[in-house]
Parts: C-alpha cells; structure tokens; sequence
C-alpha cells in the first residue's frame, strides 16, 4: 500500500481496481458467509456440489409470443438509489442516489408514456420509504410492474444468517405488497446476488420468476441439487446493463453513448433473429440522466420500428411462459 501512496495520481486511479480485483482470497470469503471456496485439488464431488445450488433445467421459450410476436421485450430498472451508499452514507454520494428518485425516474416515466411501453421496475423497500412517491407515480400509469429487490439493496451472501436473510426478504415483500396493494411475483436478487440460501427462501416464498441468474439468453427452469424448483427464471446479463458502461459512480466511464446503444441494439437484434428474449437492466440514477436517456429512447424506437415485437412486462412474460408450458404437460 505504501508503493501506491507514493504513485502520481493517474497511475493511482489505474492501480487501485486492479488491486481491489486481486485482493487475497481470505478477504473475498470473509465478505460471503457460510461459502466455501472450491480448492485447487477439489475432487469431482466437490466441484458438482459447488454448483447445484442453483442450475439451468429446462428452456422455456414457447414457441411463439403472444400475437405472434418472435421476440419478447423486458425494460427492466432497479430503482437502488440512496441504498448504494447505505455501508458509507455521506451526504454528496447520497445526493447521486437522490437523483434517482427526483430526476431520473419522472424523465424515465415520461419517456415510457411517450412511447406506450411497459416496464418491470424492481425497488428496495428502504428506496421507497424514502421516497414514498415514487410508486404510486409508477402504478398511476397502469401498465407498469414492482418487483421485489431487497429490503436495503442487501446482498444475500453477506447476510450471512439464513432466518436474517428470510426475514428481509418477508419484509420486502409485505412492505411492497402493502404500499400496491398487490403481493409481487417476481424477485431480482439485489448485486444478482444469491446466498446457499436464497433459491429456498424465494421459492417457499411463492414467487412465479426470478430475475438474477445468467445462465442462458432464453427463459428456463431453476433446478436445485438437480431437482426442478418449477421457478421460472428470466435472465439479466451484464451485457444489457448500464452499470457497467457508465460507472463509477454513474459519471461516465464509457462517455460514448452511442457504443452503448450498439451494444443494446446488437443483443436485441440476437434476440430477434433467435425468436426468444430480451432483458434490458438500468438503473434511474444512471439512465436517468440526460446524455444517457437518449441511448433508451434511440433503442425503443429501434425496437418498436420492427415488425413482431412484444413489449412487457417481466411478470407478463413469466405468465405467458408458464400457461405455454402448462398447455404443453
């Protein structure tokens, strides 16, 4: 660390994401709770047991989307705000987390409403309790989802406690369900993240989707230790995110928009050609901002100008799945 003080500022800010990637794996574990890392000379047992916690089973793309569309289409947001912040909540880093609720997330209303289009918004319960307008600006328009995505933006594996993990994730859900009078049906893991746990806990919870796994681009069954949950996952990819392209800190690390919006247009058009999904992650105090609303408004038009789209909502589409699959036992 002393060799990094003494570096010149650039190099520093160079140096530090690789030192952090690389930290020491004793630190990485100490983070996850109850997880255990798979050693070097691990034996066949242990490398199948590292992984059942939660697999890809069987493809659940239906054979044609409502109206005869040949792709489904999911706007997606995590509405994080303020909860980013919540492990150092200093005044300026929340200020950004605010701009989610004040800026963002009305210029992304209003874009929707232009447009027509539905979207899945997918809300920590402490983002609403802090801002508790913003769900029912949301559910005014009547074409809009919540879903559940923790109670503070928690990440499972940190937990560290399963009965702690299941009583956030209980309070999320009876949170959200009293402030829309509807229980939600479909969780996204806040970070995407699972805890040995969290597979359990959202299925004995009654959830009809889950949205935090990567496995395939298409809809598919969760398996757990090899048995079939009956949940229904519809995959997120970092590739259709805007975090990744914009941050840190939502500044900008990729100023070229327009590299984004290639990147969106190009899985949409896999997703097209392919006859199966696409998901698209963002965040209203990322997207939210003006140079960057641009990059959606530019892509729903896109999308909207092709012949057999579907637009809707991760819940619509979980439901549609699930009555094809139902048709097809």
């Amino acid at each position: 660390m002393s060799m990094l003080l003494r570096m010149p500022l650039g190099l520093r800010l160079i140096a530090l994401p690789i030192l952090f990637a690389f930290a020491p794996a004793q630190a990485q574990v100490a983070s996850n709770p109850g997880i255990a890392p798979v050693p070097i000379d691990a034996t066949p047992e242990q490398m199948r047991n590292a992984v059942a916690n939660a697999r890809a089973g069987r493809v659940l793309t239906p054979k044609v989307w409502p109206g005869g569309a040949r792709v489904a289409v999911c706007i997606s947001f995590d509405v994080d705000n303020e909860t980013l912040w919540r492990e150092r909540p200093r005044p300026v880093p929340l200020s950004e987390g605010e701009y989610g609720a004040r800026e963002g997330l009305p210029r992304i209303l209003a874009l929707l409403d232009r447009e027509s289009i539905p979207a899945t918004f997918y809300i920590p319960a402490m983002s609403a309790i802090v801002h508790p307008g913003m769900i029912p600006e949301i559910l005014k328009r009547k074409r809009h989802e919540i879903g559940v995505h923790g109670w503070t933006h928690e990440e499972p594996s940190t937990v560290g406690d399963r009965a702690k993990e299941q009583k956030l994730l209980e309070q999320a859900i009876a949170y959200l369900t009293q402030v829309t009078g509807k229980r939600p049906v479909g969780v996204r893991a806040p970070s995407w993240d699972f805890s040995p746990h969290t597979l359990e806990l959202i299925g004995r919870a009654g959830f009809l989707y889950d949205s935090s796994m990567m496995a395939l681009d298409q809809p598919y069954e969760l398996l757990s230790a090899g048995k079939p949950t009956g949940l229904i996952e519809l995959p997120i990819n970092w590739i259709a995110d805007d975090y990744p392209y914009y941050e840190p800190e939502a500044a900008g690390s990729l100023p070229s928009t327009d590299g984004v919006y290639q990147i969106y247009k190009d899985e949409f058009d896999g997703a097209y050609r392919e006859r199966t999904l696409f998901i698209l992650t963002m965040h209203p105090h990322i997207t939210g901002h003006r140079s960057r609303i641009i990059v959606l408004e530019r892509l729903i038009k896109y999308m909207k100008s092709k012949p057999d789209v579907w637009f809707a909502t991760l819940e619509q589409t979980a439901t549609y799945v699930k009555q094809q699959q139902n048709k097809a036992n």
